[in-house]
């Protein structure tokens, strides 16, 4: 078996880690990209992002997904999202892999002579973008029987003002929205008015972001997760302008959260996913066979679970 070896980028990580410690953000990103209708009271399950692809030679080779995970609530979708600094449309050929490899290994079901793969759902983020950059991409698949197709939805930051972040609660894509002015860094930094001016607008940013924790629309983990993610992507994006990266940094630095905090977080993360699937199956909507698979638990310990709610 062959390893191959990608190289994480600083806005890899940070894509990666929004998702795992505030994963009810990526909600309305989905409702936006898939003209969904989700509440954000689903449940988001991850599934494991290293797959193995089968080589010519016999070998395998291990490629490495940004996210892949399923939204459950009345039905149950699964979800590939990628995350790319630059407009490069070779990532369809890497999409199909992944979406083809995710099929075969977590929605394929053979049936006598038949084999059924579903493939998930999958949309790209574009952190940097251009005029010519669509909001669609396709890929189109000829096979013996026919030709089949399916749609790439693409989201791209730049085109995000502050108000339409806020008010679609996209709150995922503020710690990359510093991307929107990265044309105009040099001109920023040896300009005291218009650092002043983007200080301002994080300074508002904050402020909003902390209105909405005091509102309980998101917890004070999300809320501080949100600013350390953003102070992150400054620090890579704006490396080579001092006045920028102290400024706006200065304005989203905030305590960093300790392991406690966060073990805590992931503990009630947990158990409120065990109280959603008693739900479902108390409404009929799953079995308590399916719910117990879903939480990763045994059944008997799922219907212990439930006498004791």
């Amino acid at each position: 078996m062959s390893d191959q070896i990608y190289s994480s980028t600083p806005y890899d990580d940070v894509f990666r880690t929004l998702l795992n410690d505030c994963s009810k953000l990526i909600i309305p990103v989905i409702n936006e990209m898939f003209g969904e209708e989700y509440t954000g009271d689903e449940i988001i399950q991850f599934s494991p992002n290293e797959h193995f692809l089968n080589q010519q030679d016999g070998g395998e080779e291990k490629r490495i997904t940004d996210t892949n995970f399923a939204v459950i609530g009345k039905t149950t979708k699964r979800y590939h999202f990628e995350c790319e600094s630059t407009v490069d449309y070779s990532i369809l050929i890497r999409i199909f892999e992944y979406d083809a490899q995710i099929a075969l290994d977590q929605n394929s079901e053979v049936i006598e002579n038949r084999i059924i793969v579903s493939f998930p759902n999958t949309a790209v983020l574009f952190l940097r973008s251009t005029s010519t950059t669509p909001d669609v991409m396709e890929i189109v698949i000829r096979t013996p029987g026919g030709e089949v197709s399916y749609h790439v939805p693409v989201m791209k930051v730049k085109t995000y003002s502050i108000e339409e972040i806020f008010s679609k609660k996209l709150l995922f894509l503020i710690p990359f929205y510093i991307f929107t002015y990265e044309g105009q860094f040099k001109e920023i930094d040896a300009d005291e008015r218009k650092l002043a001016e983007l200080k301002a607008e994080y300074e508002d940013i904050k402020n909003r972001l902390e209105q909405l924790a005091a509102d309980g629309v998101i917890d004070e983990f999300d809320k501080k997760t949100i600013m350390d993610m953003s102070e992150r992507v400054l620090a890579n994006l704006a490396a080579s302008y001092e006045n920028i990266r102290k400024g706006v940094g200065s304005v989203m630095s905030g305590q960093v959260l300790d392991y406690e905090a966060k073990r805590i977080k992931n503990e009630g993360r947990e158990e409120g996913i065990i109280d959603t699937l008693i739900s479902l199956v108390k409404d009929g909507i799953l079995t308590i066979k399916d719910a117990a698979a879903r939480a990763g638990i045994t059944e008997a310990a799922f219907q212990q679970k439930m006498t004791a709610k």
